[in-house]
């Protein structure tokens, strides 16, 4: 399984050659994905109208995950780490890593260089 990050909904949204996807090229690798409930809420704020219906079609498809103690306690940490280093991202950044982390699967992202500064994350 792997957790797909916002930004990689969006581009499949966005380009008209899904094949050239970084959603579609994973396709080989995995025939399981999930989105944290981050995301999920990160893509129904940022919908209009006449997207909203393409949105829940597309988000029957993949596994929700909702956040739980063991997800907020790896945000918490996640925070905690960065702040020391002065390398802070987004909260919703950091609980849909914390999700993969706690849940011990890698994320595919395109926002590499903020998720790349999380220790122990496997970033796709």
């Amino acid at each position: 399984m792997i957790l797909l990050d916002t930004s990689i909904l969006i581009e499949v949204f966005r380009k008209q050659k899904k094949e050239d996807t970084l959603f579609y090229k994973m396709r080989s690798r995995s025939d399981k994905f999930a989105i944290s409930i981050i995301t999920y809420y990160e893509i129904l704020i940022g919908s209009n109208e006449k997207q909203i219906a393409h949105w829940l079609s597309f988000l029957k498809m993949v596994n929700v995950i909702t956040l739980d103690i063991s997800c907020a306690n790896k945000a918490a940490e996640i925070y905690k780490s960065l702040k020391t280093k002065n390398k802070l991202i987004e909260v919703a950044d950091m609980f849909i890593a914390a999700t993969a982390l706690s849940k011990g699967i890698p994320i595919a992202t395109l926002n590499k260089k903020h998720f790349e500064r999380i220790e122990g994350l496997e970033v796709i």
